[in-house]
């Protein structure tokens, strides 16, 4: 082997074995016995049933309205697309204590929107929009790649053909884009269920009503070792899921869907 492979080899090694060991640390310092015993901690029942809801609303609301985004970015060269195209991928890059003071500035009490009557901070529906406004890119970027993949040529023919827009739009290119979507939502449901800085300066950490499951697990940090945990345990096999979802193509693992005739 030559001195070449060699370095590199061991330089690859170092990082994947520093990547990996704290998430076989997760699994190895504790038993199935001990997880299941932390899995019953009182703040774990609430945050998993609030989890579960704010990430489907999230989720739902990314998908409804990212979707079309998504289509018309990938449609339009103009610079103003463009523009739109790199001030939607913003939350990506900025960190999360500046995302949650951004959405209290918006929408709290004091914020743009707080003439307006409406109460969103320390509230659920704050968490559905943290959630949302840290997710969201990571759908209208797989989106957005997605559709420009759809062939134009095909969309014309189902224009000569009679077929209006929106059908067109409906039977030709969302099957067609529909594994990159997914793979999309996937991304997106995943950081919406790991958010936690923007969450915890927007709507707060209280229990049963803003405590999600990382800040459940930030909670139990300070006396149950345990529970935090076995909540990590299970957000860390929620990960591994969906990313075989993504590298497997999502409804690609059915077939690659077909061009409606």
């Amino acid at each position: 082997m030559s001195l070449f492979k060699l370095g590199f080899g061991a330089a690859a090694a170092l990082l994947v074995l520093f990547l990996a060991l704290p998430v076989v640390a997760l699994f190895v310092t504790t038993s199935a016995s001990e997880i299941l015993l932390g899995l019953r901690a009182p703040l774990v029942g609430p945050a998993l049933r609030l989890s579960f809801f704010t990430t489907t609303a999230s989720l739902a609301i990314v998908v409804a309205l990212g979707t079309p985004l998504a289509w018309l970015l990938s449609r339009s060269t103009s610079r103003l697309a463009r523009a739109v195209e790199t001030a939607v991928q913003l939350p990506v890059v900025i960190p999360p204590a500046v995302a949650g003071l951004a959405l209290l500035l918006a929408f709290g009490r004091r914020g743009l929107l707080g003439g307006l009557g409406l109460q969103l901070a320390f509230t659920t529906a704050a968490v559905v929009l943290a959630e949302v406004f840290v997710s969201a890119p990571f759908y209208l970027q797989a989106g957005t790649a997605a559709f420009r993949r759809v062939d134009t040529e095909l969309l014309l023919v189902a224009r000569t053909l009679g077929a209006r827009p929106l059908r067109s739009f409906a039977r030709v290119a969302l099957p067609l884009a529909l594994p990159g979507l997914v793979s999309g939502a996937a991304m997106s449901w995943a950081r919406a269920l790991g958010e936690f800085g923007a969450t915890l300066m927007f709507a707060g950490n209280l229990s049963g009503r803003t405590q999600t499951l990382p800040l459940a697990i930030y909670t139990a940090m300070e006396s149950d070792l345990g529970a935090a945990q076995s909540l990590s345990l299970l957000l860390v096999l929620a990960a591994f899921v969906l990313l075989l979802i993504v590298r497997s193509g999502g409804p690609a693992l059915f077939g690659a869907p077909r061009v409606p005739r």
